[in-house]
């Protein structure tokens, strides 16, 4: 077959596998077209069968097994290896005596591929870290990762896991979905997963089969499969056993029509595991209570796929999973008596709270979240957080609550307080959380330059007066005071959005817009024109402007962006004091918003007072804008520098694009008789653009003959934007 992608990467037609007299699989029919597809059922219902028949380890009393249009229901196993198909088993089956090294070592010949010994280090740097080590001296985690490893290293088309999670930790079971969403994202290898734990069998795979007695029973939407429990306990006895009768209203085998009308997901989804410990084929039935309290809470597992790409930075739009919670966060070894004193009066006001410590001592402390679990959540587990380097421990201690703080789903709002120390191991979570979260830190540090702590957030920084050290009359008059404030916020914000879900059709989709002085003109006539349809919320690009929009566009409450003013780039390339970072334009590439942009103010770079200018400049053009701005034009070479930096990001941009060039002046000083007119350097900024950026339908440049300043102008922008974005209020924001 000329086009082996041109068929599916697994077909099964009426197989047929018996254990002695025992009918194992009875005419099971399944189709993997490409992607990630889940397969989920009670213990004993074939599913492990059904793995071992596709790798030829039993054999087919009948059907048809197909790999890329290949029969291979009579071949063996080493050949359906060769063949691309890898396989993760049950129980992991690693080799005691073997190192880690020499399992790699092994599988890593069999097929050439993207998948490399090195690649596989990078992609598990916990094997790296244990490469010497034997099969028997790894945690089940770490098993884990090497049995999906060696499979892996095959280089498979197919990829067949079975039990992926089966006895894992929390943390590292979000690791297994979190590689085969990138799996499925990349699209070189198909996933069949056997799965008994429902959160992650519907968080990786949009439709799901269901095995019963040796039948696919249906194959469901995973939306609706993960948020009815009615329908969980029919199918696979998730909170009842025994009497059952799972094969009622038996349904074909095939997804539910697209058309259907699905359920509308509201408020958390609780995922059930059936088994919450190891289940053997002699088990009983497990108490209800047992698995309530086994569960997890889950806002919208199914977006996780369809926002693969978003997910490899981890999502960070505001979910609700579960009453409302407030997060007191600190070190509990040195801060505990004044946390506990916030915690308190939180608590007082009728707030559910959770204390969580991210001390780096290693120090036990009573509380809600302890820092061991916490650390958890590091690459590399404990052992990357807890060290004799403080330095180095605070940084690792940071991240990894910034990724606990990711998964959690039901912050209402976090405080926190301590010296520079504590602010710092807390503030990168809180700038992960999405604007409007109510976020507080009280610290010593609180009185000077807070803008590494703060960064694009609306993080509230309070000053402790005294150290944050014991508690007396001011500590407890400025903790209260932080508490009480904290209260009001979440309560008011609460309230907010129990009246915005009531009129929910009453708002409209919010738009970012970017702006200079230069640049005024023509964002008050854009926003002017757009103000009956779209929310118009203007940043003004002094860098840290810029990385505001961003993060809006990031947590999913920007529909669209017009990116008028992009000179942030000026002073990032140049060195100016209103620089944006190397990351502007990423939150539009991973987003895929609407975007439209423009070339405003990438004639200047901006300086402090005069006597501040870097002595490399001090030759060249300048506009004093006021005491404390001096702005420089920037030159020819400059401009073609940025138009190809620019440009790169453009392409790298999925969604619809539209980039205006300004023939007659990119901003107010850059027209005919003022200061920085220059036609020569903005020709070399259009002619980099043009050259770098690969036009397409979806990505255009387009030129104007006028000033960016011009009605001409502005109304090309609106025109070109409006169409991007469909009727008015077809995209709603996110609630804040």
């Amino acid at each position: 077959m000329n086009d082996r992608r041109a068929v599916p990467a697994l077909e099964v037609k009426g197989l047929d596998v018996y254990y002695g007299h025992s009918h194992a699989l009875q005419g099971v029919d399944l189709t993997l077209e490409s992607g990630v597809f889940s397969v989920v059922g009670r213990n004993g219902m074939g599913k492990t069968t059904l793995c071992k028949a596709i790798m030829g380890l039993v054999r087919a009393s009948g059907g048809s097994i197909r790999i890329r249009g290949e029969e291979v229901t009579r071949l063996n196993p080493a050949r359906i290896a060769r063949l691309g198909v890898g396989y993760v088993p049950q129980g992991r089956r690693l080799w005691r005596s073997l190192t880690v090294d020499e399992h790699l070592a092994l599988a890593g010949g069999l097929r050439r591929g993207a998948w490399t010994i090195e690649r596989i280090y990078d992609t598990f740097p916990r094997l790296a870290e244990r490469k010497s080590n034997g099969g028997n001296q790894l945690s089940g985690g770490e098993q884990q990762m090497l049995a999906i490893a060696r499979a892996l290293l095959t280089n498979p088309h197919l990829l067949i896991m079975d039990e992926p999670t089966e006895g894992l930790a929390p943390v590292i079971v979000a690791q297994v979905e979190d590689m085969l969403l990138r799996l499925g994202d990349e699209g070189d290898i198909s996933v069949l997963v056997i799965e008994q734990n429902i959160g992650v069998a519907t968080a990786v795979s949009r439709n799901v089969a269901i095995m019963v007695n040796g039948r696919i029973n249906r194959i469901i939407d995973s939306a609706r499969l993960a948020s009815d429990r009615e329908l969980q306990q029919r199918l696979l006895g998730v909170g009842t056993h025994g009497a059952d009768e799972t094969d009622a209203e038996p349904a074909p085998a095939k997804a539910e029509a697209a058309g259907a009308p699905q359920p509308e997901r509201k408020g958390p989804t609780r995922i059930y595991i059936s088994n919450p410990v190891l289940p053997t084929r002699w088990s009983q039935p497990v108490p209800i209570a047992r698995i309530e309290a086994a569960a997890r809470t889950q806002s919208a597992g199914v977006t996780r796929l369809e926002e693969a790409t978003r997910q490899r930075r981890e999502p960070t739009t505001s979910r609700t999973s579960g009453p409302p919670v407030v997060l007191i966060v600190g070190t509990l070894d040195t801060k505990g008596a004044e946390l506990r004193f916030i915690r308190d009066i939180i608590a007082g006001s009728g707030l559910r709270t959770r204390l969580v410590d991210v001390s780096t001592s290693g120090k036990a402390a009573s509380c809600d979240v302890t820092a061991q679990e916490i650390a958890l959540n590091h690459g590399r587990g404990g052992s990357g957080v807890f060290g004799a380097d403080r330095g180095a421990s605070v940084t690792a201690m940071a991240d990894a609550f910034e990724r606990w703080l990711r998964r959690q789903g039901n912050i209402a709002g976090i405080i926190s307080a301590g010296g520079s120390g504590g602010a710092s191991l807390v503030a990168p979570g809180m700038r992960a959380l999405p604007v409007g979260m109510p976020k507080l830190i009280i610290s010593s540090v609180a009185s000077g330059d807070v803008g590494p702590y703060v960064g694009p957030a609306d993080i509230t920084m309070m000053y402790s007066v005294t150290d944050v050290q014991g508690l007396n009359s001011i500590s407890r008059t400025v903790l209260g005071n932080g508490a009480n404030a904290l209260v009001g916020m979440v309560k008011a914000r609460l309230d907010e959005q129990a009246g915005k879900q009531r009129d929910a059709g009453a708002h409209l989709p919010a738009i970012g817009i970017t702006m200079f002085g230069v640049t005024t003109p023509a964002v008050q006539r854009i926003a002017a024109d757009l103000r009956e349809d779209f929310e118009c919320l203007v940043f003004h690009a002094t860098g840290v402007g810029g990385r505001s929009m961003e993060k809006l566009v990031e947590s999913g409450q920007l529909a669209g962006v017009i990116d008028l003013t992009t000179t942030e780039v000026c002073d990032l390339l140049m060195g100016g004091v209103f620089p944006a970072t190397e990351d502007r334009f990423g939150a539009i590439i991973r987003s895929r918003v609407p975007y439209v942009g423009s070339v405003g103010a990438l004639d200047m770079v901006n300086f402090g007072a005069p006597d501040t200018i870097p002595e490399r400049y001090r030759q060249r053009k300048f506009h004093v804008h006021n005491p404390q701005v001096t702005l420089m034009r920037t030159t020819p070479e400059e401009n073609e520098h940025m138009g190809r930096w620019i440009g790169e990001r453009l392409n790298q941009m999925d969604g619809p694009v539209r980039f205006f060039l300004a023939e007659g002046g990119v901003s107010a000083l850059d027209a005919p008789g003022q200061p920085f007119w220059d036609p020569e350097a903005d020709a070399a900024l259009f002619r980099a653009l043009e050259r770098t950026v690969r036009q397409t339908g979806n990505r255009q440049i387009i030129r104007i003959k006028r000033n960016i300043n011009d009605p001409e102008f502005t109304a090309a922008i609106v025109s070109a934007f409006r169409p991007l974005l469909g009727r008015a209020g077809g995209r709603r924001r996110v609630a804040r």
